[in-house]
């Protein structure tokens, strides 16, 4: 199940919401669990995605064992 974050906008907790997709298209509405307000906004986060290649757990950006010198930084 997606994991949404947020921050509350008056103590400034960031706390996350597990809902599925369908859940979040009809519209959450989060309540902060440390203080219950209801003014929170998503924060957007970037996840990493990993995937196995030979065996070894490598990032999905295509980068392997035998990745070109600058390939994945």
């Amino acid at each position: 199940m997606p994991r949404y974050d947020y921050e509350c906008e008056q103590c400034q907790s960031v706390f996350e919401v597990r809902a599925s997709i369908k859940e979040k298209e009809v519209g959450l509405s989060p309540v902060c669990p440390k203080c219950q307000s209801q003014t929170v906004h998503q924060i957007i986060t970037a996840g990493l995605v990993l995937r196995k290649i030979d065996g070894n757990t490598m990032p999905s950006s295509g980068c392997g064992p035998n990745a070109k010198p600058g390939c994945c930084g």
